[in-house]
């Protein structure tokens, strides 16, 4: 014991750095329960707050409400909104492109300075550096860009939605997270935005959470919130695209296997033996986890160990605590999307690109306080979501100029535009989760039929970007 303290006296004196940095205390090992606690606390506080609110400014709607469908003008609306579709795709170009680099010039920012100060205690500027780092790549470059948003401004070709995140390489380089960029893919791009809150929806959170019938509601929110893309947002997508390889070489799923029930980590390790032959766990851990666990929490600090094993395990700390951070944020702006008892829930699907797509696309989501470059970066840019759902393969700048021109052609034939701020679209996602309250169901009766289809593995084939 006495070795060990004169070794780090001599290396104090040895390396001026040391006194700024030592390994983490016994309160930093109680990080990872006081954050979960504090989660929970948060969650029961805006339980209550949102009890005691009233609805202000605009009516929630109700199941019973569908004056506004039945006096629709779908041919109409739909037309405006694919003339306005077409105008912004035809004015994308090079200012389109200088603005993606801008972000990305901000993300690589976030980047350096969390890369550089990583070695210091676990403190919270390094946290939301790296945080924001890893939120950017994911909700703003990656999601974008794979959606083709760039594929005709971006003359070196590297934001290519065919090539972006592809392989090991590109995976490193381009969007290195624990999202195998190819499911992400089948799962976001494929089934999630064309069967954006139907039954078949990887995303429905309100159809997620039922098997939680048995467990305390408020505690598997904030634990959520805490895992969520380890627990959800990896396996789940991985899953999707093992089954739509499945279906593509005319294979049976396994008895008993829902493919419409989420895929999470914990359910991946734990499933019975005949749908772990078709969904490895293995696999998963060796093609999706460890390739981002081992650089991220391993190389990455690694060179910090030539310095000082203190600036090595602070590094790890601020790491995890980034990655407890990007979980929380990225609940906050993505599980909000389409949550709510504002926003509809659909029994069947319809053609992409239909006057049944776009009036999904508006009234299945909801945006949040919009315009400005750093709201817009805190936010993922996932605060455009109705204009991203109703034209998905447009750029962040032009989301940002359709918004006001998409609201007004709303406003004018009745549909229901949802904006609010993130606080109360938070609110209102944790109320569905608790099962507090329920989301809207869409009459079927009303569906425009010719708009209507049975989605396949064809049909499914026809999005692959």
């Amino acid at each position: 014991g006495n070795r060990g303290c004169g070794s780090s006296a001599h290396s104090a004196r040895r390396n001026p750095l040391h006194r700024f940095a030592s390994v983490p205390d016994a309160r930093t090992g109680r990080a990872g329960a006081v954050m979960v606690a504090s989660a929970a606390v948060v969650l029961r506080r805006l339980r209550r707050f949102a009890r005691r609110r009233t609805c202000r400014g605009q009516e929630t709607r109700t199941a019973s409400d569908v004056t506004w469908i039945e006096r629709l003008d779908l041919d109409g609306f739909a037309g405006e909104v694919r003339e306005l579709g077409d105008r912004l795709r035809a004015e994308q170009g090079e200012a389109d492109f200088r603005h993606l680099k801008k972000m990305v010039l901000w993300s690589n920012l976030c980047a350096a300075v969390g890369l550089a100060t990583m070695w210091l205690r676990p403190n919270l500027f390094t946290v939301i550096a790296l945080s924001l780092w890893a939120h950017s790549r994911w909700t703003m470059i990656a999601h974008h860009t794979s959606h083709g948003g760039y594929n005709k401004t971006d003359p070196t070709g590297r934001y290519h939605s065919r090539a972006f995140g592809y392989g090991p390489f590109r995976r490193v380089r381009d969007w290195f997270d624990w999202i195998l960029p190819e499911a992400w893919n089948v799962h976001h791009n494929q089934i999630h935005h064309y069967r954006m809150s139907e039954e078949a929806d990887p995303d429905l959170l309100e159809r997620n959470v039922e098997d939680w019938h048995s467990l305390n509601k408020d505690v598997m929110t904030a634990l959520t919130a805490l895992v969520f893309k380890w627990a959800f947002l990896a396996p789940n997508p991985w899953m999707e695209m093992k089954v739509l390889e499945l279906r593509k070489a005319g294979k049976p799923l396994p008895a008993g296997f829902d493919s419409t029930k989420p895929m999470t980590l914990f359910k991946l390790l734990r499933v019975d033996d005949d749908i772990k032959k078709a969904f490895p766990p293995r696999e998963f851990l060796r093609h999706v986890i460890a390739p981002y666990f081992l650089v991220h929490f391993v190389l990455l600090p690694l060179p910090l160990l030539l310095f000082s094993p203190a600036f090595f395990w602070n590094a790890i700390g601020n790491l995890l605590l980034a990655e407890v951070a990007t979980n929380i944020h990225g609940f906050t702006v993505v599980t909000t999307n389409h949550t709510g008892r504002d926003l509809y829930r659909f029994n069947r699907g319809c053609r992409p690109n239909s006057p049944t797509f776009y009036l999904r696309g508006v009234i299945g989501s909801t945006n949040m306080t919009t315009g400005g470059d750093v709201n817009d970066f805190f936010h993922g840019w996932l605060n455009y979501q109705i204009e991203h759902h109703v034209y998905p393969d447009l750029s962040m700048l032009s989301y940002r100029k359709a918004q006001p021109q998409l609201k007004a052609i709303c406003e004018k034939y009745g549909v229901p535009y949802v904006q609010e701020n993130i606080v109360k679209r938070v609110l209102k996602t944790v109320r569905i989760m608790t099962g507090r309250d329920k989301m809207l169901r869409y009459p079927d009766h009303l569906e425009r039929e010719e708009d209507i289809m049975t989605w396949g593995v064809r049909q499914q084939k026809q999005l692959v970007r």
